[in-house]
């Protein structure tokens, strides 16, 4: 007797999907498709760049579809006609209507990047770090037409300490995302994996990160400036002004020590180890910055040509 191999088509765009798609094909489910978003300019020349799920599908020797949207009937009977057994979704960037949701057999699941109900949205790893989460992790969940509202069928968990960047975290939650698809696949396709419902009650939201964040408000406790610093590393990147310059800061540290007295925002002192500026709660050392035009330096590096001493950071 023979066994037909089940039919999955994944659904992804970024880095953060291609672990995933990799630990499918390494336990032996080769998509029949991936869909991923269109080819987006990109660089300086702003040519169209292929995603990272692109460019993994194909040396894979997988068909690839690039709708612009889901929401049209013709795109949705070309995904009908591949027949699949399960769609799998790991940052894929498109909504999935409830007609797509209605197309597997055995529904459609995601790899979402937190431990469900908390965090759900578009932004759950920077969230994390903003509010200081000690722990996080990820869901494999089934989707359903609300926001990452769906059962959950497998959670794992990792610690996160103090100091994590967004870049750091998402490589992360990226392997253990794609580990834990791997160990939950084999039991939805048998159906013999139940999947929990969401305690809704207790659900949180990691909106969009938005280019109004990036903005170092000096007036706010250091730790605060710490976390907005790690979290928006390596994007959208913090940023604060010095001399009509923009600075963006890539990396800092809040300290326990006191600036009363001291306008919020003042470079109390600059060496090797840091650039000290007051804030509303502490001090919040800077440790790696970037000039327009510049490369991010070290701040020792960095001291070598510049000094910001004296100065009020945040005045455009």
């Amino acid at each position: 007797m023979t066994t037909t191999s089940p039919r999955l088509v994944f659904a992804g765009t970024p880095d953060f999907a291609v672990p995933s798609l990799q630990a499918l094909l390494a336990a032996g489910y080769s998509p029949v498709a991936a869909y991923t978003q269109p080819d987006r300019p990109a660089g300086r020349g702003r040519q169209p760049r292929a995603s990272p799920v692109k460019t993994a599908a194909l040396a894979a020797g997988i068909p690839v579809y690039q709708p612009d949207s889901l929401r049209d009937p013709a795109v949705q009977s070309e995904l009908a006609a591949l027949a699949p057994d399960l769609v799998v979704v790991a940052a894929y960037g498109l909504i999935l209507p409830p007609a797509v949701l209605a197309i597997p057999r055995l529904g459609c699941v995601n790899v979402h990047a937190s431990l469900l109900p908390r965090w759900r949205g578009a932004a759950p790893i920077q969230r994390a770090i903003l509010a200081g989460d000690a722990e996080t992790g990820v869901c494999i969940m089934r989707m359903e037409a609300g926001l990452d509202t769906g059962p959950v069928y497998a959670r794992a968990s990792c610690p996160l300490a103090r100091g994590t960047t967004g870049g750091e975290l998402h490589d992360r939650l990226a392997v253990l995302g794609a580990q834990t698809l791997r160990t939950t696949v084999p039991g939805v396709l048998a159906g013999v994996l139940a999947a929990v419902p969401q305690d809704h009650g207790r659900a949180t939201y990691a909106p969009k990160l938005a280019k109004t964040e990036t903005e170092l408000d000096w007036n706010r406790p250091a730790l605060e400036l710490e976390r907005r610093v790690l979290a928006f590393n390596p994007y959208p990147v913090a940023q604060t002004h010095a001399d009509g310059q923009t600075v963006r800061i890539w990396r800092a540290r809040a300290e326990a020590e006191t600036s009363h007295g001291v306008t919020p925002g003042t470079v109390l002192r600059e060496n090797s180890s840091g650039i000290a500026v007051a804030t509303g709660a502490g001090v919040l050392q800077l440790t790696e910055v970037q000039l327009p035009g510049g490369r991010a330096l070290p701040v020792a590096a960095f001291l070598t040509a510049h000094r910001l001493a004296g100065r009020r950071l945040g005045m455009a």
